[in-house]
């Protein structure tokens, strides 16, 4: 079984760190590098950087960020904000990514992720999905433009198309949970781990280590997080060990183990 990865998350905005409650009310949460270089002292297997304000300010990802945080960083990145052509993703490949999440042009043009994983291989092509509880209740919805657009498409059935199309990766957030602490929405995970045959990142809601192993013990192949670790609540180390505690492969590796 392989060892289950986990990811802090940075949210970049204006070449800071955010973070806010369902991709509202934004606030400084540090520097991307040092905050980096943090993370994978603690024993990060990867770092997930998102420019959240690419899509809704109609721009690309911010190149020259990117290229800081890698140039310190030892582990791997995927970068997302902005994507809306295979040439975007080279950019971020080119700037040290070492893979690239593609979320609403994703959804505004499917074949995106064709072109992505056609040029660079599926392994680089990250679809992300910010899936709502339905109105009704019966399922989830994609949401998009940072939680703004709800588009009426059922997130299980885009899952299984993105990866037809040749995401190689799914980076799933519950646009419910982001932010609140309440911890990942498993039925979300275990619906869309069951639906798909890659590997899932947990996003939305961690609070506490036992969060992140609920969210794998649901189907999760990763756990996402970003408040905790900002915040100072736990650090990786903390979480990692919990898990093994719990039974979950992983990497006991870190300068603090």
């Amino acid at each position: 079984m392989l060892t289950a990865r986990v990811i802090p998350c940075l949210d970049i905005d204006d070449g800071r760190v955010v973070k806010g409650v369902r991709f509202q009310g934004l606030r400084d949460a540090g520097d991307p590098v040092e905050l980096s270089i943090s993370y994978e002292a603690q024993g990060a297997d990867e770092l997930v950087m998102l420019d959240v304000s690419a899509t809704p300010e109609g721009r690309g990802n911010a190149l020259v960020t990117v290229a800081t945080v890698r140039k310190e960083l030892g582990i791997p990145l995927t970068v997302g904000g902005g994507v809306r052509k295979a040439a975007d993703a080279g950019a971020l490949l080119e700037a040290g990514a070492d893979k690239v999440a593609a979320n609403t042009a994703a959804v505004a043009r499917p074949e995106l992720l064709t072109e992505i994983a056609g040029h660079f291989g599926s392994q680089c092509a990250i679809v992300a999905i910010d899936a709502a509880r339905k109105a009704d209740d019966d399922g989830w919805e994609v949401v998009t433009m940072s939680g703004k657009n709800w588009t009426g498409i059922d997130a299980i059935g885009w899952a299984q198309e993105a990866v037809e199309r040749g995401a190689g990766e799914i980076l799933l957030t519950s646009w419910d949970r982001d932010g609140t602490r309440s911890g990942y929405d498993t039925v979300l995970l275990k619906a869309i781990s069951d639906a798909v045959h890659v590997p899932v990142i947990a996003s939305g809601g961690a609070a506490i280590p036992e969060h992140l192993v609920e969210a794998l013990e649901a189907g999760a192949d990763s756990v996402l997080a970003a408040s905790i670790f900002h915040d100072g609540d736990y650090r990786v180390a903390d979480i990692k060990r919990v898990m093994a505690a719990a039974g979950i492969p992983t990497r006991m590796d870190s300068h603090e183990t």
